[in-house]
């Protein structure tokens, strides 16, 4: 969940959304790539969760990345939860999978080489103190409890909302990763294009990338 949140208000109408969106639209000159990278940290010898604080943690490598390649801190009330630089952001999953919010690149190339950067970073650092991180879709083996919600206050609210509507809300929150991609547009038929296209893709992508066979 990218870092900083944004957002203008309630929505109370069609039309005011419809708005939203048509201000999106770009000319091709100034079409960008964003995506986010999220995995899962674990101990090497336990194979458990991180906790947001202590010796192996989330929050050690964050502060590793901190540290030791300059990235510039992001703070609530006097907890490290995510980092900056170059257009660029990591943040914290509720269940404390790190995710890097790329910038706005021009191709995927330069996306490519953006998460491949970041990935020898915190690989980096996670060697160090004895913590892999490995990219899944969901955690197969460990239960919710075994999950710390990281000290974020929007996650306390999300986590109580959510054991309070259907039955996987919070398992969500704690014990899965995504890779997204956002994409700039130049019209409501472009946009409704990529659209149709992206979902036409998906069905192969969860074929290829499903966790499936373990949960």
């Amino acid at each position: 969940m990218s870092i900083p949140q944004s957002g203008g208000g309630l929505i109370e109408s069609f039309d005011q959304l419809a708005l939203l969106l048509e201000k999106g639209n770009k000319p091709k000159s100034d079409w960008r790539i964003g995506t986010e990278h999220e995995k899962f940290g674990y101990c090497k010898d336990t194979l458990a969760p991180l906790p947001y604080e202590g010796g192996r943690s989330v929050l050690s490598i964050l502060q590793g990345l901190r540290d030791q390649f300059n990235w510039a801190p992001v703070e609530e009330n006097g907890y490290l939860i995510g980092l900056t630089k170059d257009g660029a952001n990591v943040s914290l999953e509720p269940g404390g999978a790190l995710e890097l919010s790329g910038a706005p690149l021009e191709t995927i190339h330069e996306t490519c080489d953006e998460v491949n950067v970041h990935l020898r970073e915190v690989k980096q650092i996670a060697d160090k103190i004895g913590v892999g991180f490995i990219g899944l879709g969901a955690a197969p083996i460990w239960k919710h409890e075994d999950v710390s919600l990281m000290p974020k206050g929007r996650y306390k609210l999300m986590d109580a909302y959510m054991g309070k509507v259907g039955t996987m809300g919070r398992t969500m929150m704690r014990r899965t990763c995504t890779v997204q991609v956002n994409l700039d547009f130049a019209s409501e038929a472009d946009m409704v294009q990529k659209f149709r296209v992206a979902l036409a893709l998906q069905p192969v992508a969860t074929a290829l990338f499903a966790n499936s066979p373990f949960l």
